[in-house]
């Protein structure tokens, strides 16, 4: 099942993406900000197979976030072999974790701002793993699966000299307006399959600078779930962004190609989707 949400940004409407390609508005299944558990995708599963749902069109439409507002975006550094490797960071023994605020979701086609004075904004295609059922002291990578409700394309953007040459936590290099597209669809567990075999794959001005696999992760997606889980409540609507291949600019020779306003930067994820951003300045 694929899940998205199209309109003006606070009006965004729920929509399911049939296999057929038909889109179906589901306005009147899925109310408020209600998180995908397991018994809101089987009412919206029953009210397709059910209901005579009134057909969208989604072409020429603003896409916004898949997800209704997160409840928080738990984010994971230095997850791939290559990225460490590019970065000259040793692998991590645990994993590396930071936090987003759910203020900067944006549509996966939106706009993303460059902060003022920022000379070292970059980019990182990352798969994104929505929570559908709360998980506390999980005891098995299996247990961390089954908490998953599905995954979405996310774009982790970071502002490098803020996140690592200002001092303190990452979180000032990850927090800015904008810096969290996600989309364009949120696609349920069911359908993807395995996520420890997706390709990920980012361009910049049309050219292609990550080429990875999530084959390459140092802490797969189960494991990730239940190792959160010991320090904190995950939540359904809570998203995990599990890390970046290589490719990113902090990983490329001097003069490193960080973002600038003008820039068009596109993602995607197999079976997931694409996004596409212009960069603009704040």
């Amino acid at each position: 099942m694929k899940l998205l949400r199209i309109g003006p940004p606070g009006a965004e409407r729920p929509v399911t993406l049939l296999p057929d390609g038909r889109a179906l508005d589901l306005s009147g299944v899925l109310s408020g900000e209600r998180p995908y558990t397991p018994q809101v995708l089987a009412d919206v599963a029953a009210a397709v197979a059910e209901r005579d749902l009134p057909e969208v069109v989604t072409e020429r439409q603003r896409f916004g976030s898949p997800l209704p507002l997160p409840g928080k975006i738990v984010c994971i550094g230095l997850n791939y072999r290559d990225h460490a490797a590019e970065t000259g960071a040793a692998i991590p023994k645990e994993p590396i974790v930071f936090l987003k605020a759910p203020d900067t979701v944006v549509g996966p086609h939106d706009s993303v701002l460059v902060p003022r004075g920022s000379t070292k904004t970059d980019y990182e295609v990352e798969l994104g793993v929505v929570i559908g059922t709360e998980a506390r002291y999980l005891g098995s990578a299996e247990e961390g699966l089954a908490a998953v409700a599905g995954y979405v394309v996310s774009h982790d953007v970071s502002e490098r000299e803020y996140q690592l040459e200002r001092g303190g936590q990452w979180d000032k290099g990850k927090n800015c307006e904008t810096f969290n597209p996600l989309g364009p669809w949120f696609v349920t567990a069911d359908e993807v399959g395995d996520p420890g075999n997706l390709g990920l794959r980012c361009w910049v001005n049309g050219e292609l600078r990550q080429d990875g696999s999530t084959k390459d992760l140092i802490f797969g997606i189960g494991e990730l779930v239940r190792y959160l889980s010991q320090f904190m409540v995950l939540r359904p609507g809570d998203v995990i962004n599990t890390g970046t291949p290589a490719g990113v600019a902090l990983g490329k020779p001097d003069p490193k190609p960080y973002l600038q306003p003008g820039d068009v930067v596109e993602l995607e994820i197999d079976g997931l989707g694409r996004q596409r951003q212009v960069l603009e300045q704040a």
